[in-house]
């Protein structure tokens, strides 16, 4: 049995770019809420600044990154440069959206920890977060 957890989890989830889907982002936060995580939602549009400092002033234990536009390389570049230049980088970032392969190869060495494509069962998503963050 995994030891009982202090404080919930604190999750961003993050839609950056001009990406306007948001409903896959939506339906991953409460499938969070319901694990007993609390979410922070950014809304559409932000920026890989914007995200970090919303990651940094909200504490948060995960950022949740979901990337529908085809813009994911640039994007997720932008934001792991944003961690490493305010010294977040400790803090996991996970991705999601319609990556082919070969890039999810490319975001993970410069530093995503996971990447989540259409299909993947929320209680897999969950329990990643769940083993991922210490208790």
């Amino acid at each position: 049995m995994a030891p009982r957890r202090k404080n919930p989890i604190r999750v961003l989830v993050a839609k950056p770019g001009l990406d306007g889907h948001d409903r896959g982002a939506k339906v991953l936060a409460h499938a969070m809420r319901e694990a007993g995580m609390e979410v922070i939602y950014t809304g559409l549009r932000q920026t890989p600044a914007m995200i970090v400092n919303v990651a940094l002033e909200e504490d948060v234990d995960v950022v949740c990154v979901s990337v529908l536009s085809g813009a994911h390389n640039m994007l997720f570049a932008e934001i792991m440069a944003e961690m490493r230049a305010h010294a977040a980088d400790a803090i996991p970032v996970l991705g999601g959206g319609v990556i082919p392969d070969l890039d999810i190869v490319q975001l993970k060495e410069m530093g995503v920890r996971e990447i989540f494509t259409p299909g993947a069962p929320l209680t897999t998503i969950t329990g990643f977060i769940e083993d991922l963050v210490p208790a």
